[in-house]
């Protein structure tokens, strides 16, 4: 069957200024559309069912999925029907997603002439074929669906293969095809489906797998693979029009942001403490707090922060009885970002320690009497750690190592927590970047007795818990 070629689709269309599309698509995105979706076996059948595409932030993978998805919809010719969907990271994701296909459609006559755009699908009015774009956790129902095309946008943050698992190609249909973008994953490590996807596509041995992949490190396209890391993982650089963008996004976001965003590499400096692995084996998937839970004996601990830049943070956590493991059942910050009046985070967190039913807190001697004092006005004890944020680090990190600890899944958490270096004699975040919430995190999960008491020897006694009327600074009841 004769199929028309993306680029001939494209040559019809409008993008959403009004400029012809194909003025938009620079020659390395028109040669991914007909190297990924018009190339041939000699039978006819097409070389590729799985297209992987990766490369910085702001470098047309989203659009570039939705082109693909538009064209499939409407001008494969498939004797088994023109089903699509499109799987987005969140609900939030799987609208914009959904939005840009709609202006699309809004501003083509062509399209709009051949499909109804309804609410949350896009279908054919042939009734051959409808586009259906999903958060990924939604997914579920889909499973053992056929499918012309499936993709799968931004997979950085999946962490197993059940979503693929569940989507697979129907064997029976020769031209489906799963098309994934992204830039890479936090988690690097095997088992991830984008560790896993990227290693088979640099060793070639999946011949209808289509890999395409622009990094710091590693490139595909001989064209870039020689540039500078900045421009081999943003090979749309030029399109942007602002050539400071990226020493911009440098000095504004943290190191390991920065490599994961914008270089399109794991995001975690040469030379971190932890073990990313074992880091993220600790992790809960998913869970983002735990609720109280009567019975039991529940610690905190505060991170205080004068307001202008650093966030302050408290973080809560218990023993689990049966595990024996160390629990982080909360991590919490202020209300709203930098500046802020830190007396209303101490007013915030102390409200949140009396749910958990915890009197007195745990934190360092940031500001002198200031927010000891705060705690103490505010019905809650305060004691000093003896502890610096680097012994607490190195405290930790035996813990990690055996499985000994529950995380929570708080990404910015995960990101501080895999950021922090060896720096001379100290455990501490790389130049101007942050660590507020791994410290008080690392603080509560070092400072939880396992024989239900705190050790003496974790904290420096004072009469600030006294003036709240406790008898001892880890008492969790007045």
């Amino acid at each position: 069957m004769k199929q028309n070629s993306p680029l001939e689709f494209f040559s019809h269309l409008r993008w959403l200024d009004g400029r012809p599309l194909l003025d938009t698509v620079c020659p390395y995105r028109q040669k991914i559309f007909m190297d990924a979706l018009y190339t041939f076996d000699p039978d006819g059948r097409p070389r590729y069912n799985l297209a992987l595409c990766g490369r910085g932030k702001k470098n047309w993978k989203t659009a570039d999925l939705s082109l693909a998805a538009l064209y499939k919809l409407i001008a494969w010719q498939s004797p088994h029907g023109n089903d699509c969907y499109v799987l987005a990271n969140d609900l939030d994701q799987a609208r914009d997603d959904l939005a840009l296909i709609k202006k699309l459609i809004d501003c083509n006559r062509l399209l709009d002439a051949e499909v109804d755009v309804k609410r949350d699908t896009i279908e054919r009015r042939d009734g051959k074929g409808v586009l259906q774009i999903l958060p990924a956790q939604d997914a579920v129902g889909q499973h053992g669906k056929t499918y012309l095309f499936c993709a799968f946008d931004e997979i950085h943050g999946y962490r197993n293969w059940d979503i693929f698992e569940g989507l697979a190609h129907d064997p029976t249909r020769l031209d489906s095809m799963q098309w994934i973008t992204s830039y890479a994953s936090i988690r690097h490590t095997p088992g991830v489906p984008l560790f896993d996807l990227v290693a088979r596509g640099k060793r070639g041995d999946d011949p209808r797998m289509y890999f395409n992949w622009y990094s710091g490190d590693y490139c595909t396209d001989p064209a870039f693979a020689d540039l500078d890391p900045e421009k081999r993982a943003n090979p749309s650089m030029e399109s942007w029009g602002n050539p400071d963008y990226l020493e911009q996004q440098r000095r504004r976001l943290p190191t390991h942001k920065f490599r994961r965003l914008h270089l399109n590499l794991p995001g975690m400096p040469d030379g971190t403490f932890y073990d990313a692995t074992k880091v993220l084996d600790c992790v809960a998937e998913r869970r983002r707090s735990l609720p109280f839970v009567l019975g039991r004996e529940y610690r905190a601990f505060v991170d205080m922060s004068g307001g202008s830049s650093d966030d302050a943070v408290l973080a809560i956590g218990h023993i689990d009885r049966e595990t024996k493991r160390r629990v982080l059942d909360l991590v919490a910050t202020q209300t709203g970002r930098a500046p802020f009046n830190p007396r209303e985070a101490v007013k915030k967190f102390a409200a949140i320690c009396k749910e958990y039913g915890v009197f007195s807190v745990i934190g360092d001697a940031y500001a002198g009497e200031t927010f000891r004092q705060d705690f103490t006005e505010n019905g809650i004890g305060y004691t000093l750690s003896s502890q610096s944020k680097s012994a607490l680090y190195e405290a930790l990190e035996p813990l990690i190592n055996a499985q000994a600890v529950e995380l929570l899944d708080e990404p910015k958490m995960l990101e501080q927590l895999l950021g922090l270096v060896v720096r001379g004699s100290k455990i501490d975040h790389m130049p101007g970047e942050h660590d507020d919430l791994c410290n008080a995190a690392a603080g509560v999960l070092v400072i939880l007795p396992m024989n239900g008491e705190i050790d003496l020897d974790d904290c420096v006694t004072g009469t600030d818990y006294t003036a709240a009327g406790y008898d001892t600074p880890w008492s969790t009841t007045p």
